[in-house]
């Protein structure tokens, strides 16, 4: 089975385990099971897990942050298309998170009820929105890396990535040096992925065990919430965006990113589909390749949609289970995070796991809370792809647009570019067979 049947499977188990234990009674205090079992086992495998996702927080924003602004090359060059590209991925990553988190308070509250808590866990005072903005950047940068302040961490990796490129071609070795290490970090984060199943089941189990039936019906409305702000932001606000710059007719969009969209759902990676969604904004939407080979890659780098709605409404969901007001500035700083982080998230399996911690950390949530989506959030992530790639193609488009990139015959013929079964000349294969009949009598 691959990674996603694993998590289910676990997930169904765990959850099976923990109202077994919870409806039998096990769960009673002193109870061998509930010391040593629930307490002892589940809580290790678990604590583990959540462990080892903030080990990699600090590294894995570093490395990729700096290598993704490596790969957007001579900072010169870029112009115009660079700077549109830009700031859609940012407006469209804004308006997802704040849509999300809007629809989160609305929904989540009437719901759900607070039933989880942390004694050792004290929501600190929101500082001042003045202070937030003048701590982004850091006056030690090695106590930023110590302490883990990721708003800090972040600016000086972009900064550090933008003069290295200045510096130009002494900093080649360097610049080889970050991606070997970034590719590093994304195998780290493999590894521990795959050790997910496991501690699925045990998170779930602890959790389900300790509270029985009322979580799960939190969770089913957590997924709800989700997956309505991804389709509202898919079918509304990205073919809002897309009507209002190109003029042309969002359906015939939509039909033709069908198989990017399935694509990148079964892979739930965003690097995984770059060349598939390239092909079909290339060759399905009229896109040209000068445009699209910049605006896609570009997007699986920084273009975390899916990510942002997920994170506002996890830390909507914690934050109300575990009883913690947030308050105006708590969301407008998860907001900034999230537009923040979406740059350094990597388009593969499992790493907004990772930046929900870095959110959480940032607002002052318990990080023990992701074990109460973490079964869930596998599905979650397939979808929250496909609205990535659409994403992507979105804005490539838009682009393409504004700079008369784009081939409007090609995008108006709704069979441009499909895919058809491959066919091999006869006159081809025969001269084919003549060379190699050829080489072998050399032989």
């Amino acid at each position: 089975m691959g990674l996603t049947e694993k998590v289910l499977w676990s997930m169904g188990l765990g959850i099976i385990a923990g109202l077994l234990i919870n409806l039998g009674g096990f769960n009673t205090e002193g109870s061998f099971v509930n010391d040593y079992i629930v307490g002892g086992l589940f809580y290790v495998i678990g604590k583990m897990f959540i462990t080892a996702l903030k080990m990699l927080v600090v590294p894995l924003v570093f490395f990729s942050l700096i290598s993704g602004v490596f790969g957007i090359g001579d900072l010169g060059k870029l112009g115009k298309v660079g700077i549109k590209s830009f700031a859609l991925y940012m407006l469209t990553t804004s308006v997802a998170i704040a849509v999300s988190i809007g629809i989160a308070l609305l929904v989540i509250p009437r719901f759900s009820s607070p039933s989880m808590q942390v004694s050792t866990f004290t929501a600190p005072e929101a500082p001042p929105l003045g202070d937030v903005l003048v701590n982004i950047i850091p006056g030690n940068v090695v106590e930023a890396f110590a302490t883990g302040n990721m708003l800090q961490i972040i600016f000086f990796s972009i900064l550090l990535g933008i003069s290295l490129l200045m510096v130009g071609k002494k900093a080649e070795s360097i610049a080889e040096g970050v991606e070997i290490l970034n590719e590093a970090m994304m195998k780290m984060v493999t590894i521990i992925m795959a050790t997910a199943p496991v501690a699925v089941f045990a998170l779930l189990a602890k959790a389900i065990s300790e509270l029985g039936l009322d979580l799960l019906a939190q969770l089913a409305v957590y997924v709800t919430v989700v997956v309505a702000a991804l389709l509202l932001h898919l079918l509304g606000t990205l073919m809002l965006l897309f009507r209002l710059f190109t003029k042309l007719n969002p359906l015939i969009f939509l039909q033709k990113m069908r198989d990017v969209q399935v694509f990148a759902f079964s892979t739930s990676s965003s690097n995984a589909t770059i060349p598939v969604t390239l092909r079909s904004v290339t060759k399905r939407l009229g896109v040209d390749n000068s445009v699209a080979s910049f605006t896609v890659p570009f997007g699986a780098t920084i273009n975390m949609d899916g990510t942002a709605i997920m994170q506002g409404v996890a830390t909507v969901f914690i934050a109300h289970i575990y009883g913690v007001e947030l308050g105006i500035l708590g969301y407008l700083t998860v907001i900034l995070m999230s537009v923040l982080a979406s740059v350094g998230t990597a388009g593969v399996p499992g790493v907004g796991l990772i930046m929900l911690s870095m959110v959480f950390v940032q607002v002052g949530l318990p990080v023990e809370g992701i074990g109460l989506i973490l079964g869930v959030d596998r599905l979650l992530d397939m979808l929250r792809t496909a609205v990535n790639v659409t994403g992507d193609a979105v804005v490539s488009t838009v682009v393409a647009r504004s700079e008369d990139e784009l081939d409007i015959g090609v995008y108006l013929d709704r069979e441009a570019g499909s895919v058809e079964a491959p066919e091999i000349d006869e006159a081809v294969e025969e001269e084919f067979a003549e060379v190699v009949h050829r080489v072998e009598e050399k032989a």
